[in-house]
């Protein structure tokens, strides 16, 4: 059964191996120019004062590049659940051809745990190499921007993208056995994944420990600090700060010194008609001088950064059981259908 599964599905990993090689060499490639760069800027850190700029200018120069490459990199999973998982039951649905097997000696059960092995190592290994590679290449920048709890960064490195491959291959196997039609199949697993890459970053992974908080007050310096102030419905709020060593989860409303929001008529009074005070410091000047005369001050939620490896632990195990939990429904679906 393991051999016949390997027989139909060798095509699919051969693809898969042959789209990874150039993957690989471009980022071995990517590595030893990062690593060539940083020993250039470390240079320039002989002078104190010229090493935050350099530093700064390093990651500068590799930002765009590795973004799009932890960008592709999540797509691995979902591109995998699409054409590995989805078409493996539903296409011998279609065809009918799972009756040669079932008339045999070989039960349903086992036949959709041998199918659900194969891919779903597969598509482990293929993903947990491509990451390998990709949290090698990255390491220098990533330890002088010290930010590897951020959403995309994440996902992209280290164990986590091989809990997503898992997932991801249950996945799409079950929809297909649930819809019994490949095309459609693939179509919602690929909406269905990214809707978990979607909610679970946001609204589950924040919330994997305790969340550590700190009062920040609002001085003109933090306010020009921020991405940007306000939002669409008028609530006093102040996006885009940042802690060092921390991943911020939540930021309360501008705060006045009794812990009250801000009322909201102050807050657009400043706004729209800050006094005059002359300020040019950051993009908000004397909004941000008008805000800080308020005495306000923000509440945050944040998870230290020291805490990369129990998340990256945590979220593994989320979507592992996740998968455990898909494929034993698919156990039981299977054993119920009658054809």
């Amino acid at each position: 059964m393991i051999w016949m599964s390997w027989r139909q599905f060798r095509t699919q990993a051969l693809v898969g191996v042959i789209a990874l090689a150039p993957l690989a060499a471009y980022l071995v490639f990517t590595g030893l120019d990062i690593r060539q760069a940083y020993g250039r800027y470390r240079s320039r850190c002989v002078a104190a004062d010229r090493c935050l700029d350099a530093m700064s200018q390093f990651q500068d120069d590799y930002r765009t590049r590795l973004l799009l490459l932890a960008l592709l990199l999540a797509l691995i999973p979902a591109v995998l659940g699409v054409f590995w998982g989805a078409p493996l039951i539903a296409r011998e649905l279609e065809t009918g051809t799972q009756r040669l097997v079932w008339n045999q000696s070989v039960t349903r059960r086992r036949w959709l745990a041998v199918k659900l092995a194969v891919v779903g190592l597969a598509s482990m290994a293929v993903t947990g190499a491509a990451s390998a590679l990709l949290t090698w290449a990255t390491s220098p920048v990533d330890q002088v921007a010290d930010n590897r709890l951020s959403t995309i960064l994440f996902g992209s490195r280290n164990i986590a993208p091989v809990g997503y491959a898992a997932f991801a291959s249950v996945l799409g196997t079950l929809i297909g056995l649930l819809m019994r039609r490949t095309v459609p199949a693939m179509a919602l697993t690929i909406l269905t994944f990214v809707m978990f890459q979607f909610l679970v970053p946001n609204l589950v992974r924040p919330h994997f420990l305790p969340a550590e908080h700190l009062t920040m007050p609002m001085s003109a310096h933090a306010i020009n600090q921020a991405r940007s102030l306000g939002s669409i419905t008028g609530a006093p709020v102040v996006k885009g700060l940042s802690v060092p060593g921390a991943w911020i989860t939540d930021v309360s409303e501008l705060l006045t010194a009794k812990g009250e929001p801000l009322d909201r008529k102050i807050f657009d009074e400043c706004f729209s008609n800050a006094p005059k005070a002359g300020s040019t410091e950051g993009p908000y000047g004397d909004i941000a001088v008008c805000l800080a005369n308020q005495n306000v001050h923000v509440d945050i939620d944040y998870q230290p950064t020291s805490r990369y490896w129990s998340f990256q632990w945590l979220e593994s195990a989320f979507y592992l059981l996740l998968a455990r939990l898909l494929a034993a429904f698919g156990f039981w679906r299977i054993q119920r259908r009658p054809s």
